[in-house]
């Protein structure tokens, strides 16, 4: 039994040590780093039994992500491409400071898991779960995963499984318009929506006062729980009519990526987990989980439930109702 499910692309991240340039680096850090796998990891090392779906190429790559996943406790339930041109998506940070900044470069097409089908993944993880989750990532990378994101999502909601989406728009996969089309087409089936606001703003055209962009978003579209993340000025959510805020808690800032992945994954594994929460708990736990993401290398938060309430008891009060 799985208290969290989760199913999208998890790539190999290659990345220069830090000011140095992709053209002329001679070593590279290789971590395992996807939306959904960082969601299941962060649940895991925070209490949670998490289940990530997909599909991965039979080779040392794929068996490589497989075995950073399960080493945070992540039941990695996938479908084996054994064919001799499956491949695993790779992506290369190139870290800079200012003006330069970081850049990030993909290398993704033609991916085993763009070929992935409802038949083929095991779905059986699903039965006793608490909670499916995926992101706008995973129907953006090729018309199948599109068709397959909006059946593993249906099939969920006929079990009576609680599903969370994240919109998580990339510029780099398709535009505001096309992602905000395929969202609305999954909201039917989504139960917690969580997004970023400028998410909100390009893809749903929605703007203005967050708390009435999300009690928006929740009628028009029958959501249960609407969770919106504003960067530095932190989140909101609404749920069952009442409205609650959260602040963000200061971190150094090692490696950024992920951040928003830990969110989730912190807030899933407090609302939904076996030492399950309220709402407010739960954006608490998000919150904390996400500054300690910060001051982690890599794109998993490698935090430990001791930690997060040690960053939530350190500053009390960051809630408000």
């Amino acid at each position: 039994m799985s208290d969290i499910v989760t199913f999208g692309e998890t790539m190999l991240r290659l990345s220069p040590p830090q000011g140095e340039r992709l053209e002329r680096a001679r070593e590279l850090d290789a971590h395992a780093g996807g939306a959904e796998s960082n969601v299941a990891v962060a649940a895991a090392r925070l209490g949670c039994d998490t289940a990530w779906l997909s599909k991965l190429p039979d080779s040392p790559l794929g068996r490589r992500v497989a075995s950073e996943l399960r080493a945070h406790g992540v039941d990695v339930a996938v479908a084996w491409d054994r064919r001799p041109e499956a491949r695993l998506g790779t992506y290369y940070l190139e870290r800079g400071g200012e003006p330069r900044g970081s850049d990030v470069i993909y290398d993704r097409t033609g991916a085993s898991v763009t070929t992935a089908t409802p038949d083929e993944l095991p779905t059986s993880a699903l039965e006793d779960a608490s909670v499916f989750y995926t992101s706008g990532i995973t129907p953006a990378l090729s018309p199948t995963l599109a068709e397959t994101t909006a059946a593993v999502l249906g099939a969920s909601t006929k079990a009576g499984v609680t599903t969370a989406f994240d919109l998580n728009y990339r510029s780099k996969l398709w535009t505001p318009e096309e992602a905000g089309e395929a969202y609305e087409s999954l909201f039917p089936h989504v139960d917690v929506l969580f997004a970023a606001e400028r998410d909100v703003t390009a893809c749903l055209g929605r703007e203005g006062d967050p708390v009435e962009v999300a009690n928006g978003l929740l009628s028009d579209f029958d959501f249960e729980t609407v969770v919106l993340t504003r960067g530095e000025a932190g989140s909101v959510a609404v749920h069952d009519s009442e409205v609650f805020e959260q602040s963000v808690y200061e971190a150094d800032t090692y490696d950024p990526i992920g951040t928003g992945d830990a969110f989730v994954g912190g807030y899933l594994a407090k609302r939904f987990g076996p030492d399950a929460g309220s709402v407010d708990d739960a954006l608490a736990y998000a919150a904390a989980t996400a500054a300690l993401k910060r001051t982690v290398e890599g794109d998993v938060a490698v935090v430990t439930p001791a930690e997060v309430a040690a960053v939530i008891d350190d500053d009390a009060g960051g809630i408000s109702r």
